[in-house]
């Protein structure tokens, strides 16, 4: 039985545990570093000054035990205290506290782009009318390099997440420079964005990217070019496998491949680095190629590949660790097995620390573990009642699932039973496409007609894939929700520790081994039990009289009303499909009101859960093609379609329904022309939609708002708030539809504390699930789909 390497694995924990300490805590990060050298340095000078012959005497044995460890001791040290070096020299750029000042900052940003930027409503589309392009809302992820306030101009080296309206998407390439004004909200340090950026007007370009960057930016635009006309999910998923771009995928293939465990294929991860270096040193062997040039050539088509599908955490880490075993290779060393692993997550986190609390990268370092730890001894033990190739084809997925387990549920609280044998018909597939969508990318530079050809062949594989995950998706119980998921993480560690206790013990020691796979299987059962008790419970337990009903879709708003059987419905959240169980759950087949508040995706993603199910709809002022198209599919649903206004009113059984935002004339878009509405009955209802701080004063301004009962929090709880507002209505509910593990840092600690400080009690779908409220204004009744509320 082979044993692990395992002795950097300690200076490979030491790292993170540190990275993950003076990231959250960042004035620890000097006294962390000067520990860290001064540790070093002793155990380093003890080492030098080693005795030649040991320590004689009777703790001879305890001294020759130090001696042993030292070296581990010194290398674990210097990897703390290279990490809290980074994190020291860096913090201030990273995240200056002259721009995070507990509010929004008004100021013009100098910022590069590092992604690819995202549609957040609409699409890349023409308008129809006059032929040009239509300004598109989109995302994209930068680093932001200054910030000029009126007062003062800030440098910074900061990750942001930047909001803008541009005609021409495709113009912000990865590495260029531009010049925008706007709002900048601070996010709590240690995340993988800092801040923030909600740009106002068109960005002003002041640099190209370099040519370091600029070539790959031709290569994805000649692929996008050539599989353009592919149809179907195939496409969407061959440009997120080949070439990093994920963005064409629809909401629904990328629930499909969630819940059937296959996100890594949504995208380029890790596995790819080692499929391409594999596929270069097996062609350069074909050719004849010496050993050391093949590896050489190698680690040049890894670093093209790393800068043309973007530097992700997870292919970071798997490129890092490729090229340590090459370079172990090239020098006649062992380079396999924990040690390049561990010695690749130090040398990153000493350069980046804040890819510690990066989800992507842990999960890439604890697939990869698992591997090269426990498929051999499943696979060994599988071989005992199937056939030897079978067994190893279910080891890899199982290794990798029972090391990322703990972390998933962290990350959502959800089993998906499917997820092994999805990746097993999966995972080939996902290796054809890497390689020939190489070779495509190739092509289409070169000799684009034949790409166009060579491009169905990857088409194939990743519309297998998408086939495959969409199976899974929708088998029966291909989802099972969890209460609690940090209990579920640490059921989860429980129960594979017992699993792994009887797979290394079942033939040293059988009773042991036994017991402990007993134990694990009596525990999955319990937990078993109490799910589905508890489900059955929760749906029982649903109130029949409730008003109002935040349905739990992610990061998005559908909230519903209810009185007398009819029904308004305030947004249609980012996605059908949690709209529609949210529907269903609830017995809802008909909407007399829909409000849409405004045209992001967040709040009109979920269209399709409503469209033929509408007879009147209140819409926000509309900014383009794309929101015009979205309303000529709700008129031929059958949908009444009327701009809302102030002024407009109407009734909704024992309701009384006001738009109170925005003002006819007004010539405004956007989060802060939201479609605000007040429902006065047996409770007075405000739903604020994502008025931002400048809108809800505007919106105070021109209307007179009497205290109410409960209010449905503005923009899912971000920091840009009105305190004055809150407070003059001083709701006694305050409801914030909101995502679970969201990366906007929603809901901020300034809104919650604004909602403590007004004494407006806060219920967020994230945590509470589907939220239902009742009663009057003088017995309010709320019940949580996640626990009881005091």
């Amino acid at each position: 039985m082979l044993v692990a390497d395992l002795r950097l694995a300690p200076a490979a924990a030491l790292a993170w545990g540190c990275a993950l300490l003076v990231t959250a805590l960042p004035a620890l990060s000097g006294m962390v570093c000067i520990a860290a050298w001064t540790g070093t340095l002793a155990v380093c000078l003890a080492l030098i000054r080693r005795p030649a012959r040991g320590w004689p005497g009777r703790g001879a044995g305890v001294v020759a035990r130090w001696w042993r460890v030292a070296p581990s001791l010194a290398v674990a040290l210097a990897g703390v205290a290279l990490v809290s070096t980074a994190c020291f020299g860096l913090g201030h750029l990273r995240h200056p506290p002259a721009l995070d000042q507990g509010r929004p900052l008004s100021g013009a940003a100098e910022l590069t782009v590092t992604g690819m930027p995202r549609v957040t409503a609409g699409g890349f589309a023409p308008d129809v009318a006059g032929g040009a392009p239509a300004p598109q809302r989109v995302m994209v992820e930068a680093t932001l390099d200054t910030f000029e306030t009126r007062s003062s101009s800030v440098a910074a080296r900061a990750p942001a997440l930047v909001f803008l309206t541009i005609d021409h998407p495709e113009t912000l390439r990865i590495g260029a420079r531009f010049r925008t004004s706007g709002s900048l909200t601070a996010l709590p340090p240690g995340d993988s964005r800092e801040f923030l950026l909600f740009a106002r007007g068109a960005p002003e370009f002041i640099g190209d990217p370099p040519w370091l960057l600029g070539w790959a930016d031709a290569v994805r635009a000649a692929f996008r070019a050539t599989t353009y006309e592919l149809p179907g999910d195939g496409a969407e998923l061959l440009t997120g496998l080949a070439i990093g771009d994920d963005s064409g995928v629809a909401d629904d293939l990328k629930d499909a491949m969630i819940v059937a465990g296959l996100t890594h294929l949504t995208a380029v991860s890790g596995a790819n680095c080692a499929v391409i270096v594999a596929a270069v040193m097996l062609v350069g062997g074909a050719l004849g190629l010496g050993r050391r040039t093949r590896i050489a050539v190698s680690i040049v088509v890894l670093a093209l590949f790393v800068v043309l599908v973007t530097p992700e955490p997870s292919v970071l880490r798997a490129a890092t660790m490729a090229v340590i075993v090459l370079v172990a290779l090239a020098l006649g060393r062992p380079g396999a097995g924990v040690p390049p692993l561990c010695l690749s997550v130090a040398v990153l986190l000493a350069l980046d620390p804040w890819l510690a609390r990066s989800a992507g990268f842990a999960l890439s370092v604890l697939a990869t573990a698992g591997l090269l730890l426990l498929t051999r001894p499943i696979a060994r033990c599988a071989a005992g009642i199937m056939p030897r190739w079978l067994a190893l084809a279910l080891a890899v997925p199982v290794a990798a699932q029972l090391a990322c387990q703990p972390v998933l549920f962290l990350l959502a609280p959800q089993l998906t039973p499917y997820t092994i044998p999805a990746n097993v018909l999966a995972e080939p597939a996902a290796a054809v496409v890497s390689v020939l969508g190489m070779v495509v990318c190739l092509l289409a530079v070169l000799v684009p007609p034949l790409a166009a050809l060579v491009a169905w062949l990857p088409w194939v594989a990743s519309s297998w894939i998408a086939a495959v995950a969409r199976f899974f998706a929708g088998a029966p119980f291909s989802v099972v929700d969890l209460n609690d998921s940090a209990v579920a993480a640490i059921g989860a560690v429980i129960v594979t520790t017992l699993l792994l206790i009887g797979l290394f013990a079942h033939r040293t020691h059988p009773l042991l081994g036994r017991s402990a796979a007993a134990a694990a299987a009596v525990i999955v059962l319990l937990i078993a039990a109490v799910l589905s008790g508890g489900a059955i419970a929760r749906v029982a337990a649903v109130p029949g009289d409730w008003q109002l009903a935040a349905c739990d879709i992610g990061q998005g708003d559908a909230v519903l009303v209810r009185s007398h059987g009819q029904i308004a419905l305030v947004d249609v959240g980012p996605d059908p499909e949690p709209l529609s169980d949210c529907l269903k759950q609830l017995g809802i087949d008909r909407i007399d009101l829909l409000v849409l508040t405004h045209y992001d995706r967040d709040h009109v993603g979920g269209i399709d859960a409503a469209l033929g199910r509408v007879d009147r709809a209140l819409v926000g002022p509309t900014d383009g093609a794309g929101d015009q198209r979205l309303l000529e599919r709700l008129r031929d649903g059958g949908a009444e379609v009327a701009e809302g206004r102030r002024g407009l009113s109407g009734a909704l059984g024992d309701y009384r329904w006001d738009v109170l935002w925005p003002r006819d004339g007004d010539r405004i878009t956007g989060n802060d022309a939201s479609v605000t509405v007040l429902f006065t009955g047996p409770l007075r209802m405000l739903f604020l939609g994502d008025l931002g701080e400048q809108g809800q004063s505007a919106l105070e301004s021109a209307n007179r708002i009497a205290t109410v009962d409960v209010v449905k929090v503005a923009h899912h709880g971000s920091a840009d708030q009105s305190e004055n507002l809150y407070r003059d209505i001083r709701a006694v509910v305050g409801v914030i539809s909101v995502g679970a593990g969201n990366s906007y840092g929603h809901p901020t600690d300034r809104l919650l504390a604004i909602l403590a400080r007004v004494g407006t009690r806060a219920f967020r779908t994230d945590q509470d699930g589907l939220v239902l409220v009742s009663g009057t204004a003088g017995a309010i009744s709320i019940w949580t789909e996640k626990g009881v509320p005091p």
